[in-house]
């Protein structure tokens, strides 16, 4: 089964939508289809670009695309329930027992709090995950009334996953308008996050930097 056979199943997408709905209300950024498509093609690229075999290119963007229907269940250890949740499902799609293993695995690694790179496959879903930051996923409105989670993702106008030429290094490159947003403020939100990019990079045998409005600071 394909990556764009998972995109148009009807259940998958319902499961993601209601995931999101739960999010929204607990005032969370948005994690809907938007977000996971990214993360999709991001993990994607990845692999691809470190000249991974084509299908777990695929299964990575499968990954990307399941990895947070477990926020369905309770925000809390959502990458466990998800991988739970992925495993279901692709069993009943009837996927081969490798290739559910290589997904749930990913799926369960994937958040900060409690994953590990423990394959290339996770790696990659890590780094698409945590590097989609942007504006656009602010869903408060209202300036006036923004946490400092709105605040570090609205004030995010562009953001860039490249790997060079070399396959040496994989570079998250953000512009950040500081009228809503430090640098600092950046950190004491996601410093967790930057920390697993850089252990997921090293699986990928990569380094690891971060620029911020063209400074490097990792």
């Amino acid at each position: 089964m394909t990556y764009e056979e998972i995109r148009n199943n009807s259940e998958i997408n319902t499961y993601i939508q209601q995931a999101d709905l739960a999010l929204s209300a607990l005032g969370y950024t948005e994690h809907s289809f938007a977000h996971v498509t990214t993360v999709a093609k991001k993990a994607g690229y990845i692999l691809q670009t470190l000249g991974y075999e084509e299908r777990l290119v695929e299964l990575a963007q499968i990954a990307g695309y399941l990895h947070d229907i477990g926020n369905l269940v309770n925000r809390a250890e959502h990458s466990q329930s998800g991988a739970i949740m992925a495993f279901r499902i692709l069993d009943h799609l009837n996927f081969p027992p490798d290739e559910i293993g290589a997904i749930v695995s990913a799926i369960g690694n994937h958040d900060e709090g409690t994953g590990v790179p423990v394959s290339p496959l996770a790696a990659a879903l890590i780094l698409a995950d945590k590097s989609d930051v942007r504006r656009n996923r602010v869903r408060n409105q209202d300036e006036s009334n923004f946490d400092i989670h709105d605040r570090v993702n609205y004030s995010v106008t562009d953001a860039e996953l490249n790997i060079n030429a070399a396959h040496t290094l994989i570079e998250l490159k953000l512009s950040v308008d500081t009228r809503y947003g430090s640098v600092m403020d950046y950190f004491e939100i996601f410093l967790q996050r930057m920390i697993l990019c850089r252990k997921a990079a090293e699986k990928l045998r990569l380094q690891f930097k971060l620029q911020i409005n063209g400074q490097q600071l990792i």
